[in-house]
Parts: structure tokens; C-alpha cells; sequence
């Protein structure tokens, strides 16, 4: 049998192997699986595993012209960001890179102090993301963390300078000096209230392909790996914004062992823009680090209750923990799994979406909003193995899409968006693909989603 493409999805313990016929019809042809193997010295014993996978799957020995990939492993791009004022340069900066896939370790905002850059040298990110001032505007922040960050002497940590377009000479000088790549792109807060986060989340996109194939168990992956690389939740970002293109107004939910990711891509409603405190992106995603369900799963038992678990559940909760797995083995473990599943996914829309607030002045009360506008998404979408493969699924999506019951929120009333499912579970593989075959990665989007 041949693909035209296969797409490997390296995860943290799982590769999976997708293999696509393009062209005028394009076809999804089946999925491989093996245990990543990035820890044990070479991920292509993994690609190779997950391959062979597919191949029995398929019944046939499989040639294929080109493999592209997502990754997330090895901690995924694991980032730092450094900007002037929280709620301005440093929020930019954080959706810029949360919006390419990054894992952000560390936040800082103004003059670093010593201990920030001690923590900073103990992370030792894959990612230095620096940012600061508007265009013409303040300078010396970025300037003065920008020769602290070159002093520490990481050489092999690059360096993204997202700040005041003026800075960008001395920038340069400085980490050239020091002899740490350094790349330059649009300031991400160019002007007051305005974002311009897409250049600065491509550059991040592009340094992660350059600099992700010289990682520890990651150095061969170019004997196997053709054509672009991506951060996986970067991948996803990138099928949720073609499908926008598509379907209009959208939230992509994917609720993981270990995080929860929600995606919007939304422009929202003009009447509440008028109302918001501050802008928030076009695109934006939001990672849980504290909503997953086998890592964290006793935190989200503790969120709902021992008591309340085994009310609801009729089950014994504290005994269903002390076995519990990954993937559901027993109906008791299953029911206990949805429900947590219905607790991250509420929890982190909560988080994402924005909300109206209320201040008082003395001619009255005024209303003002905070955070993202979803209160035109059309379309909430399930992927991620949890929402793609639990028997209840559709059940619990629907109570996450109207979860928005007293209308606090910023996001649909219950019963006005639509539901849909990656089946296939390849989102991942499908925005990587968009990079340069986006028609087919479209229409095979849509066919898995039942579109």
C-alpha cells in the first residue's frame, strides 16, 4: 500500500503514525501506535514501532513519499517569557507563545531580579521569549534583562526578541557578544491596547523545527522526519484556525492525562469589544497544568469531593484510586474518569472564557468585560483521546457547551453551539499538514468531525 504523507504525533509516552492519500480525493488511511522512545536514547525506534504498527493494522507493507511531525516530548517547547508590565507586554508575549505550542516555566514582568535569573538558569528552557516597551516607547527593561539573560552564558538556549522595534541594534549586539543565537520579530504590543502576536508565534513555530531536532533522543529525527516538525498543541491551533476559516466561531477542547488545553478562535461580538478592559487575540490558547486525568486526577477528586464523588457515583471513590488507570478498566474506574472529565473541561472554560464585572462610580454601575469574548463560537470540538473515545462523550460535551447557565460568562447560551468530534483523532496531524496542503487537510478535518 502507499500514503503520500505519514504524520507522526511524538507524545511524552505515545507516538502514533497517521497515514494519508492526498490528491483530488484525500483518504485517511489508518493509525499506528507504539511507546515514545526519546528517554531510551532515539526516537526513531519509536517512529520505526509505531510504523510497523500500522503496517499490521493495514495488512501490508506501506511506502510512503514524505513524513511530517508534532511533538510534546521531552517536556514539549518548554519556554521562559520576560516582559515590562503584566498585563501588557507580558500577557502578549505569554498568548504569542502559548499560541505556537509552547509549555511556559517561567513568567517575569519589569527589571529581572537575581533570583529570576537564577530560576531561569535552572530551568534552561528550549525558548528565551523577550519582550518590553512599546514601539518607540520604553527601552531600558528589555535592554538591562536582555544583558542579564546574555551574562548567564546559556549558548545553547536561543533567544526571541518580541520588544520595542528600537532596541533591536543593541538586542543584537548583546546576544551576538555573548554567542547565543538570537532571532528578531514584530514587537508583540507595537502600541497601547493593540496585539500583533501572529509573526512572533510563527518565529516560535519555526525556531522549535530548527532547534528541536539537536534535542537529547531527538538528534535522528531528520533520517525519518522529511518536512515540518511542530509543537503538538501548536498543530492543533493550527487545524482550529483552518477550520474557522470554514465553520466560523469556534472552542476545540482536549482534555489530556496530564493537561487540559482549550483553543478559541473567535473575533467575538463588537458591542462586548466595547465593554473589554483589554484586548485578548484572535486565536488564543489556554493550558491547565492542574487538569488532567491520570496525573492529576486526585486534584480533581479533591475539587469535587470524596463525598459528592460517592454520592453521585454510587461507588467507593477512595478504592477506585488505588487502582486507577490511565485508561479505564472497569465501569467504576470509567464512571469516575467522565466525571473528572466533566470537571476539567467545565473548569478550564471557565478559565478561558471571559466575564462581565462591574464597577461603581458615582453615577452608577457600570459594566466592563474581562478576558476572551466566546460568546459567538457556533461550534465546540471534542478531541484528544478522552473526548474522541469515551462512550459518553457526547454527553459530556454538551454539558460543557451549556455550561453558561446564569449567562455570566462570555460564552454561548445553552443549547446555541453545535457539537462536533475529531473521530479520527488526528487534529494534530491534520495542522501540521495545513502547512502546505491545506485543502486536504481541510477536507479530511471535516470528515472525521462528520462535517
Amino acid at each position: 500500500m502507499h500514503a503520500d504523507v505519514l504524520i507522526a504525533e511524538i507524545g511524552s509516552t505515545t507516538t502514533l503514525m497517521n497515514a494519508f492519500r492526498l490528491g483530488q480525493e484525500p483518504r485517511y488511511l489508518g493509525q499506528g501506535m507504539a511507546p515514545t522512545t526519546v528517554l531510551e536514547g532515539d526516537v526513531r525506534v519509536g517512529l520505526s514501532r509505531a510504523l510497523a504498527d500500522l503496517e499490521a493494522k493495514l495488512g501490508s507493507p506501506l511506502s510512503y513519499d514524505r513524513m511530517l511531525a508534532t511533538s510534546s516530548a521531552a517536556g514539549g517547547l518548554r519556554m521562559s517569557v520576560h516582559g515590562l508590565v503584566y498585563d501588557m507586554t507580558v500577557r502578549a508575549a505569554e498568548a504569542a507563545a502559548l499560541g505556537a505550542g509552547g509549555v511556559i516555566r517561567q513568567v517575569t514582568g519589569g527589571k529581572m531580579s537575581p533570583y529570576d535569573l537564577m530560576d531561569l538558569k535552572a530551568l534552561h528552557p528550549n525558548l528565551i521569549l523577550i519582550a518590553g516597551g512599546t514601539d518607540f516607547g520604553e527601552r531600558a527593561t528589555a535592554l538591562y534583562n536582555c544583558e542579564q539573560i546574555a551574562a548567564l552564558g546559556m549558548t545553547d538556549v536561543p533567544v526571541l526578541y518580541a520588544g520595542n522595534v528600537q532596541n533591536q541594534n543593541v538586542v543584537t549586539s548583546i546576544f551576538q557578544s555573548a554567542g547565543i543565537p538570537l532571532f528578531l520579530t514584530e514587537n508583540v504590543y507595537p502600541k497601547l491596547d493593540e496585539l500583533n502576536i501572529e509573526p512572533c508565534r510563527r518565529m516560535i513555530q519555526r525556531i522549535f523545527e530548527q532547534h528541536i531536532v539537536k534535542a537529547p533522543g531527538m538528534e535522528g529525527i531528520r533520517d525519518m522526519v522529511t518536512g515540518p516538525i511542530l509543537p503538538t498543541p501548536g498543530a492543533v491551533m493550527e487545524a482550529a484556525r483552518l477550520l474557522y476559516g470554514e465553520i466560523g466561531d469556534l472552542v476545540v477542547l482536549d482534555i489530556g492525562g496530564a493537561t487540559t488545553d482549550v483553543h478559541s478562535v473567535s473575533e467575538g461580538s463588537p458591542e462586548i469589544a466595547a465593554l473589554a478592559t483589554r484586548p485578548e487575540p484572535f486565536s488564543k490558547r489556554t493550558v491547565e497544568g492542574d487538569l488532567g486525568l491520570y496525573v492529576n486526577a486526585r486534584h480533581l477528586v479533591d475539587a469535587i469531593g470524596l463525598e459528592e464523588l460517592d454520592r453521585e457515583l454510587a461507588i467507593d471513590t477512595e478504592a477506585v484510586m488505588a487502582a486507577y488507570a490511565p485508561i479505564p478498566a472497569t465501569e467504576a474506574q470509567l464512571k469516575l474518569t467522565e466525571r473528572l472529565c466533566l470537571e476539567a473541561g467545565q473548569t478550564a472554560l471557565r478559565r478561558h472564557a471571559g466575564k462581565y464585572r462591574y464597577i461603581y462610580l458615582p453615577e452608577g454601575r457600570k459594566t466592563l468585560t474581562e478576558g476572551k469574548d466566546l460568546s459567538q463560537v457556533k461550534y465546540v470540538v471534542g478531541t484528544g483521546g478522552a473526548l474522541t473515545r469515551l462512550p459518553h462523550r457526547e454527553h459530556l460535551l454538551r454539558q460543557m457547551a451549556d455550561m453558561n447557565q446564569n449567562g455570566a460568562m462570555l460564552f454561548p447560551k445553552p443549547g446555541e453551539a453545535a457539537l462536533l468530534f475529531d473521530n479520527d483523532y488526528i487534529m494534530a496531524s491534520l495542522g501540521v499538514l495545513s502547512k502546505d496542503s491545506p485543502r486536504e487537510a481541510l477536507i479530511l478535518m471535516k470528515r472525521s468531525m462528520g462535517l
